[in-house]
């Protein structure tokens, strides 16, 4: 059988004894706070509407001092290493340098920020509604949903549209599984997710008032169907941490992360393309799609190469993040 896309010489990969050893160290490490890679990637410079009001100081409930609890679900984690996306073309990005770099503007517009701020997210207990066009519409407790899910491990790309990339071990359900579940209506064409809005503990929300919180994201039914698009509650062989989008968010590793909703609160099926958060900011630069091409240029930089984050080693682009074979069909002429 000829190697995929994204596939590497045998002799190139990490070996798996070696993986295994350092899930269990680095799911140790987690547990004592070291997780915390990006989340949604969106840019490093970004619009702010001229008509936004200064920013205000936060309220006084942003100063709440951080609490420790255990995982809620501990025994899930580490989940079954799925053998279909056991291998990669690139190392893992090590968790100790992801630890701090963080695209979640809710928090704040710094990476480096987002870490100390997003703990502020009570993400228990945490409901998640699934509506519109579906046959059983259902109101979830995560816990319960994710406790009735198929939980597995799989190793992808993660490409930012900033042109740095990851090379991330996440753990969830596919979309489909619980698309699966709530039946659509042969009208739903599209998935609309939606974050949580909460300024009280979001200072990027109380900062921003005139962006178009809460963050929303889209996905047409054969994306969201397909089988790479995952639901991940975990990550490094633990539980999400709050900067990586707890306790639920979305991975669609051949787009830009910036699709990558987090914190999902709402999964709504519908007839009409939504809106997008950062379409709705600076429409035509981060479009729907944001699938991963690069001889699309940002207007502001190339997406020929990406820098790998923790080594600097850049490396050319790939198509559809390498995972043409898996959704090229998807789109007019692949």
């Amino acid at each position: 059988m000829a190697r995929r896309a994204w596939q590497i010489p045998e002799g190139e990969a990490t070996p798996e004894a070696v993986f295994l050893n350092r899930r269990k160290f680095l799911r140790e490490l987690g547990r004592l706070g070291a997780a915390g890679l990006l989340a949604g990637c969106g840019h490093e410079q970004i619009y702010t509407p001229d008509e936004a009001p200064p920013a205000a100081s936060p309220p006084a409930s942003i100063t709440k001092e951080p609490q420790t609890s255990p995982d809620p679900e501990p025994s899930l984690y580490p989940a079954r290493l799925n053998p279909a996306f056991s291998q990669l073309d690139r190392p893992l990005t090590e968790e100790s340098v992801a630890a701090h770099l963080n695209n979640f503007y809710e928090f704040s517009e710094a990476k480096g920020e987002v870490w100390k701020l997003a703990w502020m997210l009570d993400t228990r207990p945490w409901q998640v509604e699934v509506a519109g066009l579906v046959r059983r519409p259902q109101l979830f407790d995560v816990d319960a949903l994710i406790r009735r899910m198929p939980l597995e491990e799989r190793l992808y790309r993660f490409r930012c549209v900033e042109a740095w990339a990851m090379a991330v071990p996440w753990t969830g359900f596919p979309l489909k599984a619980l698309i699966d579940a709530v039946e659509p209506l042969s009208s739903a064409r599209y998935v609309k997710l939606l974050s949580f809005f909460d300024p009280e503990k979001a200072p990027g929300q109380w900062d921003n008032p005139g962006w178009p919180w809460p963050y929303g994201e889209g996905l047409t039914m054969a994306e969201a169907t397909n089988e790479l698009t995952l639901l991940a509650t975990g990550v490094y062989g633990h539980e999400l941490p709050e900067q990586h989008g707890a306790p639920l968010r979305l991975v669609v590793p051949w787009k830009y992360g910036y699709k990558s909703i987090k914190s999902i609160i709402r999964i709504e099926f519908v007839e009409e393309e939504p809106p997008t958060f950062w379409d709705t900011l600076q429409p035509g630069v981060y479009d729907f799609w944001a699938n991963v091409d690069p001889a699309v240029p940002h207007p502001a930089w190339s997406q020929d190469t990406e820098e790998l984050i923790g080594t600097g080693e850049r490396r050319p682009t790939l198509r559809y993040n390498g995972y043409g074979e898996y959704v090229a069909h998807l789109y007019a002429g692949g």
